[in-house]
């Protein structure tokens, strides 16, 4: 074997922590913009003099681009993923930066839907560079990426209010020159990477799903499910306790322990994953979380326990996402982004469809009465756990080649 063809393979084996650690940087730093939304909302409502539907309808906008993430990731497949991931946080954050300018609804919709391509030239082939840059400790290279995407759901709408605070809405664009730094820095860093070689340029997404479908078909099971405890645990908690306690101040002290958790659970769970099995993890996480919901809704009254129950909540139920990703890329070794696309779709579709039915739910029988609910449902993604298939072990990569 040749020296360089020595290196490239010990280059796939090992965990590249200097690569790893700045795609997740850049991961927080996009999603950090992403989270501007909610808290800038009602100023833009203000503002624009927009309806509630009109309002509600620009996070749907902003989102429907995930439509496109299986062609995203079949183009990823075929084409230099880097040039996808490098310019996507100078455009999100330009867009996002730009919203308190926006002169009309017009605009300002046309605005969140580029932001919403621009998330999803991200999102599909980011995990697949974490994955190669991962060797043997796929896991925990997850876990690195999604914690930065955790951190970023915490930390953002902070910046977004403290920059409005400090700067007034109409004068917080200076703020895209970090995101724009983001490019800057994956431009330098992974300019040179070499491209993964493909075997079948021509391959299909129907190529694709043929792979992958075996782990598809459990895990959007296991997504439907798990999404009614994450929309009573996210969308509505802030709901729930200020209906309870008629306090906003510790409805945000409660989401911000959710997701605190959240970011620990995704740090965590990835690596343990290596070392115990990925379904293992799963089946453990997804069978704990709703006890925690359950406890959440029963100590009402008692808030300070309340808060450890949330805090079990976010651990369990928001650590299974880098466990899921990383079952997927070892399921699709021939279409890797593309198999993140369609995962990354069913998830949007489950999310957005469960969404709206906890709503419904919680207008016919409360709140309270709905957690319960959506706890009880939870234990449905018990079975497809234990229905995905067994653990791969990929030993060798193959050699990637020169850069383009």
């Amino acid at each position: 074997m040749k020296p360089s063809q020595t290196t490239v393979s010990e280059d796939k084996d090992r965990f590249q922590l200097g690569r790893v650690l700045t795609l997740s940087i850049c991961h927080f730093i996009h999603d950090a913009y992403t989270s501007f939304l909610a808290p800038l909302l009602p100023l833009l409502i203000e503002k624009l003099s927009m309806s509630l539907t009109q309002a509600g309808l620009l996070t749907t906008v902003m989102q429907i681009p995930a439509l496109l993430n299986p062609y995203l990731g079949s183009l990823a497949d075929k084409v230099s993923v880097r040039y996808f991931i490098i310019f996507a946080p100078g455009v999100t954050a330009i867009c996002m930066s730009l919203i308190g300018v926006a002169p009309n609804y017009a605009t300002l919709v046309l605005l969140f839907f580029i932001a919403g391509i621009s998330v999803a030239l991200f999102h599909v082939p980011a995990p697949v560079l974490i994955y190669r840059y991962s060797g043997m400790r796929k896991g925990l290279g997850m876990s690195f990426f999604m914690t930065g995407g955790e951190l970023a759901r915490t930390l953002g709408p902070l910046v977004a209010i403290g920059a409005v605070s400090l700067l007034g809405l109409e004068n917080i664009a200076p703020l895209m020159v970090v995101g724009i730094a983001a490019s800057l820095l994956l431009y330098f860093r992974f300019q040179h990477v070499p491209v993964a070689k493909r075997a079948n340029h021509s391959a299909t997404m129907k190529d694709a799903w043929q792979e992958s479908r075996h782990i598809f078909r459990p895990l959007g099971a296991i997504l439907f499910f798990r999404g009614f405890m994450h929309a009573s645990g996210a969308t509505f908690l802030p709901t729930f306790v200020n209906e309870y306690t008629g306090s906003l101040w510790l409805a945000g002290i409660s989401l911000t322990v959710y997701e605190s958790a959240g970011v620990l659970g995704a740090m965590s769970c990835g690596h343990l994953s290596d070392r115990f099995g990925r379904r293992r993890l799963l089946l453990l996480t997804l069978l704990s979380a709703p006890p925690f919901l359950f406890a959440f809704v029963l100590l009402n009254g008692f808030y300070w326990l309340q808060l450890i129950t949330l805090f079990g909540l976010g651990f369990t139920l928001l650590s299974t996402t880098p466990v899921m990703l990383a079952m997927v890329q070892e399921h699709a070794p021939d279409h890797p982004a593309t198999a993140n696309g369609f995962f990354m779709m069913i998830s949007f579709l489950a999310r957005s469809a469960v969404v709206v039915l906890v709503g419904a739910i919680a207008d016919l029988i409360g709140l309270g009465n709905t957690y319960l609910f959506s706890a009880a449902l939870g234990l449905g993604a018990i079975p497809f756990i234990l229905s995905l298939p067994g653990e791969v072990q990929r030993l060798k990569e193959e050699p990637a080649e020169e850069p383009a």
